[in-house]
């Protein structure tokens, strides 16, 4: 690690992949409480390896020697290697994903639309994945700035929108953010109740889809119900009951616009 006292982006992945000794890794943290940006970038890399151990947590396997080949590779080519390692995983996952989600739909869908609303629900997935373990940020603009949140979301999606009031069934809005949804902008809003549970709203422009029966994908502990409603897709993502996160998809349902 350097010894000056800059810090390195290699000092930071380090840090991540918990890789630094006890010394290192206080001079890591004292260095993020003094800069934001580094320290957003170091959530934004611990939330992908969460995603990323999740997703291929069923493929994982190891070897003994695994260690040692690293250890063995020149330092000076590690940053290569670590750039050329996260590009094959980013493209299997792809690979990986386009394979299998498929078979997460619970009820055939029409082939003009199948992309579309399998779409909605992974990406509803990752963003629960990526926010709603997040202590710190796991929103943009809070709760106590609802009518803000509100105007923002829905200026940024071209439609109107609705913040659904959730208190009714336990649970209580968090915040949101804007995320992207297709490639386009699209929104995220966040509940949580009184254990600490959360959920999240995903909504993004799904124009070539008019069916608005729920459906549902489970994955790896999470649940999402999802349906498309006027080219606007809507997906509801959380690790709880079937039955409860049925009641919010249908509570939101209600409440957005028709």
């Amino acid at each position: 690690m350097n010894s000056n006292n800059a810090m390195t982006e290699t000092d930071l992945h380090a840090y991540v992949d918990g890789h630094l000794g006890e010394a290192d890794r206080l001079r890591v943290e004292a260095w993020l409480a003094d800069h934001p940006e580094d320290r957003t970038r170091i959530e934004e890399w611990q939330a992908q390896a969460r995603l990323l151990r999740v997703t291929f947590a069923p493929y994982e396997t190891g070897r003994d020697n695994d260690r040692l080949l690293l250890k063995a590779a020149p330092r000076r080519w590690a940053p290569v290697l670590m750039r050329t390692a996260a590009a094959c995983l980013i493209f299997t996952a792809g690979a990986v994903a386009g394979q299998f989600l498929p078979q997460m739909r619970s009820t055939p869908l029409p082939s003009s639309s199948l992309t579309e609303t399998v779409d909605i629900s992974a990406q509803s997935k990752s963003a629960y994945l990526i926010y709603a373990s997040e202590v710190r940020h796991p929103v943009e603009v809070g709760a106590d700035q609802q009518q803000h949140l509100g105007t923002w979301l829905g200026k940024r999606l071209g439609a109107p929108f609705t913040i659904p009031d959730l208190t009714g069934i336990g649970f209580d809005l968090v915040g949101g953010r804007l995320v992207p949804v297709s490639n386009r902008p699209g929104a995220m809003l966040m509940y949580q109740n009184k254990a600490g549970q959360r959920v999240t709203v995903l909504i993004g422009h799904n124009p070539d889809n008019r069916e608005t029966s729920f459906r549902l994908a489970s994955a790896d502990g999470i649940e999402t119900f999802y349906w498309i409603d006027n080219g606007l897709g809507y997906a509801v993502s959380g690790e709880v009951a079937k039955a409860d996160l049925q009641k919010i998809a249908e509570e939101c349902y209600r409440q957005f616009p028709a």
